[in-house]
């Protein structure tokens, strides 16, 4: 039987666990879900995950409380730093419950960016020296096992993990609320772009369900999928990705189609961008404001100037739209100027409920991609 999140949060309570910040997944939406509800006040969406277990050390520092941080697994890689330079007990010896949803278990049927993490996932727990219990549907010592988790944090003063398994958590009973705005979707932006774009244009498109409404989209126009580099792992990092094509290909154009989740996990690519000026470089924002692939929850960038923010960052055109009409005139002009170029634009969350996934793999998608680009070079 699956775990309530309201009673895995109020064991939590009870044992003066009463902050909580972290990377939305979406093993942990029913949980997320809880906590924007229960602990709002005490509930912080973090940039990254490294962020979140800075964050956390920080409060723990400031009221000597335990601080619990949540993520997915893939996030690891971000908060490996500060987890052995900053929390480990050979440094500053810092508690926290870090609580990791396990994509990607052995036996368990998940998506191709998540087969290696879930493979190594224990021994890279083990390698970190990171003590950990595993959650599950079936769990009939569930308490015990968190309390454990706790007692290793507090007695250890160091990071304590509670490794979750799909399908732990029940439904909360609510959903992330949805928007009024009268903005068009992701997908009908999408086919707009794909539809208007140089011929030879070179993709890169961010992880999540951009790249799965890109491939759709070329499937039902019967178009090949070759121009586009589906991004299905490393969040944040796609417009680093279509910087080095760039640069490797300054006669081409790269387009890259990110989404705000992405782009704030690793803002510091703006800078990197706008101090090489590559001036085949067009960077289109697909702007919902939440990470909608892992539950919906907001980011930041409702309260960020995001035009603002990459002007600031050196790039030489900043347009922003906010309809169909607005985006077919900036795209034309979007595409004519020259690069570092930004594309600002904001979109209503959701999608299709039969939205499906890329039915190639991820080698099939890289080689058939340098195939497009070394023959367009001939």
């Amino acid at each position: 039987m699956s775990i309530s999140p309201r009673d895995f949060f109020d064991l939590l309570k009870k044992k003066d666990v009463n902050f909580f910040t972290g990377v939305p997944d979406s093993l942990l939406k029913e949980f997320c879900l809880c906590l924007d509800d229960l602990a709002a006040d005490n509930h912080i969406i973090a940039a990254n995950e490294g962020n979140a277990i800075a964050l956390a050390a920080g409060y723990h520092l400031g009221t000597g409380k335990l601080p619990l941080v949540y993520m997915q697994n893939s996030g690891l890689g971000n908060a490996v730093n500060p987890l052995l330079s900053l929390c480990d007990p050979e440094v500053y010896s810092i508690p926290m419950l870090v609580v990791i949803g396990w994509r990607g278990e052995p036996g368990v049927a998940d998506e191709p960016q998540h087969k290696k993490q879930g493979l190594v996932q224990e021994d890279l727990l083990n390698a970190l020296d990171l003590p950990y219990i595993v959650l599950s549907a079936d769990d009939t010592s569930a308490d015990k096992k968190v309390e454990q988790a706790i007692s290793s944090a507090i007695n250890g003063n160091r990071p304590s993990v509670i490794l979750v398994k799909k399908g732990t958590f029940d439904k909360y009973g609510k959903s992330s609320a949805e928007t009024t705005e009268d903005l068009i979707t992701r997908e009908e932006a999408l086919e707009v772009i794909l539809a208007d774009l140089p011929d030879d244009a070179i993709i890169v498109s961010t992880t999540g369900k951009t790249s799965r409404e890109i491939f759709e989209i070329r499937a039902a126009r019967s178009e090949p999928h070759n121009k586009d580099f589906l991004t299905v792992g490393s969040m944040g990092h796609c417009s680093s990705i279509a910087l080095g094509i760039a640069l490797a290909q300054p006669d081409r154009k790269i387009f890259c189609i990110d989404g705000d989740g992405a782009l704030i996990m690793h803002m510091g690519g703006l800078a990197t961008i706008g101090k090489l000026q590559p001036n085949n470089f067009y960077h289109i924002l697909i702007n919902n404001r939440v990470h909608e692939s892992v539950g919906g929850q907001k980011t930041a960038a409702e309260i960020i100037d995001i035009p603002g923010l990459v002007k600031s960052n050196g790039y030489k055109t900043v347009l922003s739209c906010s309809d169909k009409d607005q985006l077919i005139t900036n795209l034309e002009r979007f595409i004519q100027e020259a690069g570092p170029a930004f594309l600002d634009l904001l979109v209503k969350p959701g999608s299709r409920a039969n939205l499906g996934r890329p039915t190639v793999t991820p080698v099939e998608n890289k080689t058939a991609f340098m195939k497009f680009i070394a023959n367009a070079k001939e």
